[in-house]
């Protein structure tokens, strides 16, 4: 397998590998280059939307948005050695602690850019500025 990281498709970050957009990340999923995971909420992720195949590994959850006590277990469990992960949530914000959190386990743990809706517009709606969706990357919604 060949390794299709391009250097100047990263952003360097701190504490943890990097961010990416969401089309070089679904680049290096759909080359097996990298595991998706989607830190939303189990509710996100029914009633938004989710994309086929990502790993779902909650950094909080609904009600509340309480810490996911099995993260630590359930991220290195996604990540099959040597592996890097793209980190996905709603904005691209829970998704950077994930990361960090990730990076501290010893993962190779990348932010999504923009996240699954993107930032909401004048109007506040998520979905209309960038993000996944928006880009046209594979999705479906329940």
């Amino acid at each position: 397998m060949t390794d299709s990281t391009d250097a100047g498709a990263i952003r360097p970050a701190e504490g943890y590998a990097g961010d990416v957009t969401p089309q070089q990340a679904q680049q290096w999923v759909a080359a097996g280059e990298a595991v998706l995971v989607d830190v939303r909420t189990d509710a996100e992720r029914e009633w938004v939307g989710f994309v086929p195949g990502a790993v779902a590994v909650a950094w909080k959850q609904w009600p509340g948005m309480a810490m996911n006590p099995h993260f630590d277990a359930q991220i290195q469990a996604a990540a099959p050695s040597g592996t890097k992960l793209v980190l996905l949530c709603r904005s691209g914000v829970r998704s950077i602690a994930a990361a960090r959190r990730a990076t501290e386990l010893g993962l190779q743990a990348y932010n999504i850019l923009e996240g699954f809706e993107g930032d909401p517009n004048a109007q506040g709606h998520r979905g209309q500025v960038g993000g996944w969706r928006k880009h046209g990357l594979p999705w479906r919604q329940n």
